[in-house]
């Protein structure tokens, strides 16, 4: 996602323009802290600073119908404030990731709960494959996909995610 997409965690926005579908994903990220360019899975997580919440929105109309045309998903995944990120905590605090609950709560109901090991691809997989098409650098975060359960915000929506061993992220869409 661009720049202009990632928001802090406890932001209040308006509903996403330009969609009636928007969607949230519960998200592990990757928070780049040492530049990395077709790096090894044995050496990527050199290449990782830290680890944070994040709560992903799409806008799922749009992606559907960049789908359905073959075309590339980009008004529907980067749009300014979709990128919420909550606080880094560093590698070394978190560990090794692995059976850590990843959870999402919208409008108090629980809509996502899995964990950390549920993840198609590991980090050191994540970091190697993307290191393979961008110089990653310190400040890049790398948003890593969602367990199951994503659904559609509405105006009024209020979210609060999280993972075990990292502050929670909390995201409100005005009324």
């Amino acid at each position: 996602k661009s720049a202009h997409a990632v928001i802090p965690s406890g932001s209040r926005i308006a509903y996403p323009p330009g969609t009636e579908d928007c969607h949230y994903e519960m998200e592990f990220v990757i928070a780049i802290g040492k530049d990395a360019f077709e790096v090894s899975e044995a050496d990527a997580l050199e290449a990782v600073f830290g680890y944070a919440c994040g709560i992903d929105l799409t806008r799922r109309d749009l992606q559907g119908a960049a789908k359905a045309a073959r075309r590339p998903w980009d008004l529907g995944k980067d749009f300014e404030n979709s990128a919420i990120t909550g606080a880094i905590t560093p590698l070394a605090a978190f560990g090794a990731v692995g059976e850590q609950a990843i959870w999402l709560n919208h409008d108090g109901a629980r809509v996502q709960d899995a964990t950390l090991s549920d993840m198609v691809w590991s980090v050191p997989e994540i970091i190697a494959h993307l290191s393979r098409f961008y110089h990653l650098a310190p400040g890049d975060l790398i948003y890593t996909g969602t367990p199951a359960g994503v659904g559609p915000v509405t105006a009024g929506s209020k979210m609060v995610g999280g993972i075990d061993g990292l502050t929670p992220v909390t995201l409100d869409i005005e009324a």
